[in-house]
C-alpha cells in the first residue's frame, strides 16, 4: 500500500490500512486527496454504488433487505503536532488521526471492502470537516438526505472499543452585566461590572446539575462558566462584563427547552443573555431493533455519551445511532494519539461478525 501515488489496498489488514490512512494527512479543509484515495478503493468494490459530494464519499448496497445500517467515520484530523507519519510501536499505533478517528475508517473500510454479502443493506459515510464548520454530514443532508436514511446508524467515533449511546445537547450562552465606567482614581463614581458578575458566577457555582436517566443510561448535565470578559484599559473601572456559559444537558431535553432553563436561572430583568449556539443532543434508542441487537453481539454494557457528536445529527433525521469505534476518546486530538492493535481488530471482527447473521 503506497501514500505517494494515495492509493489504499482494502484488501490489506486492518492495522496496516489505519497506518495508511495516517500516513496520508487530511487536516480538515484538506480532506481531498484521501477522499480520491477512498472513492478509488471503494470504486474498484462491485457490490457498492458510490457517489462523492464535495470530499464525502458516500457507498451503498442494494440488496433489497428490510434494515439499512450506516457506518460512518470522518476523514479529517486536527492540525499536525509532529505525530506523522504513524509509528506502530508494540501493540500501540500512533500518529495523527489514529485515535480520532482513522482507525475507526479503516474498520469501516475494510467491512465495506470484506463483507459483500450482509445480512442488512449498508451504506457507509466517509464525510469531511468533522473537526471544523463544514460539516460533510450536513452537507449531505442539505443536497442528498435520502442517502442518510437508515434503521441505525454507527459512528466510527473513539469509545474504546465499548458502546456509547446517545450525546448530551450542548448551548452556550453569554450574560452581560452592566456598570457604569469610571477611573480608578475615582472608582466610586462609578460602577464595577466585574464585582457585579460575582452574583452570577456564585448562581453557577451553587448551581446543582440534573442527572437523567432514559434506557437506563443516566446522563450527567452540566453548567459552567468558561469565560469572563471586562476591562478597556487598567485603570478604567469595566462598565460591561460578560460571561460564557456552557450548558450540557440530556438528550429528553429540546433545544427550546434548554434555552427556557438558561433563561429562567438568569431571568431578563436582572440580567442580558444572549444565546449564541444551541444543538439538541440524541436520544440512545436502546429498545429500537437495530440497536439491541448489534449490543447483543458486541456483548457490551452501553454507556451513556457525555458529550455532543455527530449522532446528533442522524437523530434530528430520525435515526438512531450510537458511538462505536476503537480508541480512547480522551487522546483524542492529542499529540500523543494512538489506537490499540486489539481495539482495531476486535471492532473490524465483532461488526463482521454481527453484519454477517440475520435476526439476531
Amino acid at each position: 500500500m503506497s501514500t505517494l501515488d494515495h492509493t489504499l489496498d482494502l484488501t490489506a489488514d486492518v492495522v496496516a490500512l489505519t497506518r495508511a490512512l495516517v500516513d496520508l494527512p487530511s487536516e480538515s479543509g484538506e480532506e481531498a486527496r484521501l477522499a480520491d484515495a477512498v472513492e478509488a478503493a471503494l470504486a474498484t468494490l462491485p457490490h457498492l454504488t458510490v457517489e462523492r459530494i464535495g470530499n464525502s464519499v458516500v457507498a451503498r448496497t442494494d440488496l433489497g433487505h428490510p434494515e439499512r445500517i450506516l457506518i460512518a467515520g470522518h476523514l479529517d484530523t486536527v492540525p499536525a503536532a509532529g505525530n506523522l507519519p504513524s509509528l506502530l510501536r508494540g501493540d500501540l499505533l500512533y500518529g495523527l488521526g489514529a485515535c480520532d478517528m482513522k482507525g475507526g475508517v479503516a474498520v469501516a473500510l475494510r467491512l465495506a471492502a470484506t463483507v459483500p454479502e450482509p445480512t442488512r443493506d449498508l451504506t457507509y459515510v466517509f464525510y469531511e470537516c468533522e473537526e471544523g464548520e463544514r460539516n460533510g454530514l450536513g452537507r449531505i443532508a442539505a443536497v442528498r438526505p435520502e442517502l442518510l436514511n437508515a434503521d441505525l446508524a454507527i459512528l466510527m467515533e473513539p469509545s474504546d472499543a465499548g458502546v456509547e449511546a446517545g450525546c448530551q445537547g450542548v448551548l452556550m450562552a453569554d450574560i452581560t452585566v452592566r456598570g457604569e465606567r469610571a477611573h480608578t482614581a475615582r472608582a466610586w463614581r462609578g460602577v464595577n461590572a466585574a464585582h457585579r458578575a460575582g452574583a452570577v458566577l456564585q448562581r453557577l457555582a451553587d448551581h446543582t446539575p440534573e442527572r437523567v436517566v432514559i434506557d437506563g443510561l443516566e446522563y450527567r448535565e452540566g453548567l459552567n462558566a468558561v469565560a469572563v470578559r471586562a476591562g478597556v484599559a487598567g485603570n478604567v473601572v469595566p462598565d460591561e462584563c460578560v460571561i460564557t456559559v456552557n450548558s450540557r444537558f440530556a438528550p429528553s431535553c429540546s433545544a427550546a427547552e434548554a434555552e427556557t432553563y438558561v433563561r429562567d436561572l438568569f431571568p431578563e430583568d436582572e440580567y442580558e443573555v444572549d444565546v449564541t449556539e444551541v444543538v439538541p443532543g440524541a436520544l440512545p434508542g436502546l429498545d429500537r431493533h437495530a440497536v439491541a441487537s448489534l449490543v447483543r453481539v458486541l456483548g457490551a454494557t452501553p454507556r451513556p455519551k457525555l458529550g455532543w457528536t455527530d449522532v446528533a445529527r442522524f437523530a434530528a433525521l430520525g435515526t438512531p445511532a450510537l458511538n462505536y469505534g476503537p480508541g480512547d476518546p480522551v487522546l483524542a486530538h492529542t499529540a500523543g494519539e494512538y489506537v490499540p492493535v486489539a481495539q482495531l481488530r476486535a471492532c473490524e471482527e465483532r461488526l463482521t461478525r454481527w453484519l454477517r447473521r440475520a435476526g439476531r
